[in-house]
């Protein structure tokens, strides 16, 4: 949904279609700016990126506004010497069994070594936790542990940091920027038309209904933002 698109449904929330408003597009854009910056703090939406594997990885620029979870890729491709996707040494001791004793050649050894590997594997996981990650928010640089089986690529869920209300492609977030400019909307409108008081006048302008309504909109709306927003990522 592009800016025009925004500033059409807004003006036509605000007006019905029938009454002129007293702001200007440029207020209006400003009005859809405020929703947009107010909004993208809680947008939870994620996105994948497979990129090279670094103990400290680089992200600025790259458009992310912070880093939800660390995934190996699927081809588990490893700089160093790793077992890879190994099998679990229960099942290949059951297939053991299935086939008959003395039925294939090295099999008791090789379930052994692999039943060591893997506990070994878990030893390095307790003392060193694999993919552990932090993400330094104010250099842009992700720092990812790996405690075995160094990959080539590594990939990241990430939160992306939108630079124009046109990038936001959600239904559900572009809902809550439409939200939050109409209550931010009918706030200035209120404003605006109660900027002067009226004295045996025949009629009254709908200000001071306008600004009730759009700080109880405004208000509504952040409480329950605030309420279903996640918590596995930082909000800042």
């Amino acid at each position: 949904m592009d800016r025009e698109s925004y500033r059409k449904e807004l003006e036509f929330n605000l007006s019905g279609g029938i009454i002129e408003l007293e702001l200007t597009e440029a207020q209006l854009d400003i009005i859809l700016d405020n929703a947009f910056r107010e909004t993208q703090r809680y947008i939870d939406t994620t996105r994948f990126a497979t990129i090279p594997y670094s103990k400290c990885i680089s992200l600025k620029g790259c458009g992310v506004s912070t880093v939800t979870a660390v995934y190996r890729t699927s081809d588990n491709g490893m700089t160093s010497g790793g077992a890879g996707n190994m099998t679990d040494p229960m099942y290949a001791a059951q297939w053991q069994i299935l086939s008959g004793a003395g039925g294939m050649t090295n099999m008791q050894n090789w379930t052994l070594n692999l039943a060591a590997w893997n506990t070994l594997s878990q030893i390095r996981n307790t003392l060193s936790t694999d993919l552990a990650f932090i993400y330094d928010k104010h250099d842009n640089n992700l720092y990812i542990n790996v405690s075995q089986d160094v990959p080539q690529y590594i990939t990241i869920e990430y939160v992306p940091l939108y630079k124009d209300i046109s990038e936001v492609t959600s239904d559900y977030w572009i809902d809550i920027i439409m939200k939050f400019a109409v209550a931010l909307g009918k706030i200035a409108l209120g404003r605006v038309r109660t900027r002067f008081s009226q004295s045996n006048a025949l009629w009254a302008q709908d200000g001071e209904r306008l600004l009730d309504e759009g700080n109880t909109a405004l208000t509504e709306l952040r409480e329950t933002l605030r309420v279903n927003s996640n918590l596995y990522y930082p909000i800042d």
